[in-house]
């Protein structure tokens, strides 16, 4: 069904073009100011079905602060603009930004330490401005986010400053007033959220300094310092009660005075953590001076093998591999159905690991925006054998499930394993169904230290192991594991979305 407001004439001057985004509160479209000679703006409409008093007087102070903060710090987005339409609905005009979340940098790229230094001074100055406070009616009001995430982070090039980032999204950012009444109930995206805030309780800026605690672990790590046993609020109030954050895996190399300060924001206590986003600036900036930062990533860096070259590598010339796979047609020795299988591919800078995949192109393309994740289950015993997870999840969608399996007492099983290790990522390669003479889409996916480390452990394991030759039970032990996996991968891919999780209590 047609988008009726693509091609309409907002109050006479905004003309949407199409949509950009959606959330909670409602749609953001991307359009064009008649009256600025085509400047192009975002306008971000209240939902139709949260049409009630309550809702607009919320989505009003919404606009309200991100134009009064916007004034303030070049670190939160602007607002223009406010008004309400032919059908009676609330909308605002904010600056049109195009970049990247800090979500989909985390899943597919490294952030060494020196672009995270830069990332961190522009969020603690946005949140900092926040805290602060605006004037109000008359009175000046400090504002807590109280949904401080990576979604909500937004990095743009800017011509003279190069990244630079934007706190998005103050829908259900609180005013504290000394003359209003405080919420209590719960409002936030779970797995960010601190103890008091899924109490309901009332929240000041310390509140905000877990929620970056936990953020900040994931842009050090790629991982989330937390995990429930399920995504129940339940389970996320029960860690982020009484779970001890996972400590720092040495080979992410975060300098131990960074890693005490985002152990410090996510204290359980308020009182145990900074009290002021201008604490942590100071912490981070005397790490940063006082830390040699590698040259480049070490969760993500390409360790390319030198020697015993798989014999099955494609060999293809080209200048990136992502060229690579978008120029690669489906193999003719591959059935052409929904299928999944790993192959390696060699380019001028080394061999890749490749995940082929087919699907109907519609699904190909509702599977572009998603959550990735991997895993890997190994047993010894028939017969060594891996099971190699990838999932990709949207929350309109589902998840699409990619298994396949890798053969450690084969030579090329080893061989994919071994590069997998070394790598640390891999690309998934995207062909329609019917439509085998082109790569629709590439997505590069990366593995987490540990796990190549474990992928290392099990090929030398592999290699002394005689096995009974029996790959199908092994298979078939794998595929049971993987079934009863299935509940807490995704309970972990729901707590990772960038939507918000809005519950009253």
């Amino acid at each position: 069904m047609a988008d009726p407001n693509i091609g309409r004439l907002l109050a006479n001057r905004y003309h949407l073009v199409d949509m950009v985004g959606e959330g909670a509160m409602g749609r953001v479209y991307r359009a064009e100011d008649t009256i600025l000679g085509g400047v192009t703006v975002a306008i971000k409409f209240l939902s139709q079905m949260l049409l009630n008093e309550k809702m607009r007087i919320r989505f009003e102070q919404e606009a309200t602060i991100s134009a009064l903060l916007g004034e303030k710090s070049i670190h939160i987005v602007r607002v223009r603009d406010y008004g309400i339409d032919d059908n009676d609905c609330p909308f605002y005009v904010m600056e049109y930004l195009q970049g990247k979340g800090l979500n989909d940098l985390i899943q597919s790229e490294s952030i060494d330490l020196k672009r995270f230094f830069v990332f961190m001074r522009h969020i603690c100055l946005g949140m900092e401005a926040a805290h602060q406070g605006i004037m109000y009616k008359g009175e000046l009001c400090p504002i807590i986010h109280r949904d401080i995430k990576p979604s909500n982070m937004l990095v743009i090039q800017e011509p003279t400053l190069g990244d630079l980032v934007k706190i998005l999204d103050f829908g259900i950012a609180k005013l504290i007033q000394a003359s209003g009444d405080m919420t209590h109930s719960f409002m936030g995206t779970l797995a960010y959220c601190s103890p008091e805030q899924m109490e309901g309780k009332e929240l000041d800026s310390r509140s905000d300094i877990y929620s970056l605690g936990v953020m900040m672990y994931e842009m050090l790590t790629g991982e989330m310092p937390l995990l429930p046993d399920n995504s129940s609020f339940g389970g996320w109030y029960k860690v982020h009660h009484y779970a001890t954050p996972e400590p720092f895996d040495p080979d992410y190399n975060v300098p131990q005075p960074l890693q005490n300060l985002v152990m410090k924001c996510m204290a359980k206590s308020p009182d145990d953590r900074p009290q002021r986003i201008n604490e942590i600036t100071q912490i981070l900036e005397s790490i940063n001076n006082n830390t040699p930062l590698p040259a480049s990533a070490s969760r993500n860096s390409f360790a390319l093998p030198s020697k015993n070259e798989p014999e099955e590598a494609t060999r293809i010339s080209a200048p990136s591999i992502d060229e690579i796979c978008l120029q690669s047609a489906w193999p003719k020795d591959k059935p052409q159905q929904k299928i999944v299988f790993p192959r390696l591919i060699r380019t001028p800078e080394g061999i890749y690991t490749t995940l082929w995949v087919m699907l109907e192109t519609e699904d190909i393309l509702k599977r572009k925006s998603s959550t990735r994740y991997n895993q890997f289950l190994f047993l010894t015993n028939p017969h060594p054998m891996v099971l190699w997870i990838t999932v990709l999840h949207n929350r309109e969608h589902g998840p699409r499930w990619l298994p396949c399996y890798l053969d450690l007492k084969t030579t090329p099983g080893q061989q994919l394993a071994k590069i997998l290790a070394d790598t640390g990522s891999y690309r998934i390669m995207f062909f329609g169904l019917g439509e085998p003479e082109r790569c629709h889409n590439v997505m590069t996916s990366t593995i987490a230290p540990r796990q190549c480390r474990m992928l290392n452990d099990w090929v030398t394991v592999s290699q002394a192991v005689k096995g009974e030759n029996k790959p199908q039970i092994s298979k078939k032990k794998l595929k049971d594991e993987f079934e009863k996996l299935k509940p807490k991968i995704l309970a972990k891919l729901e707590a990772l979305r960038s939507g918000h999780t809005d519950i009253s209590g």
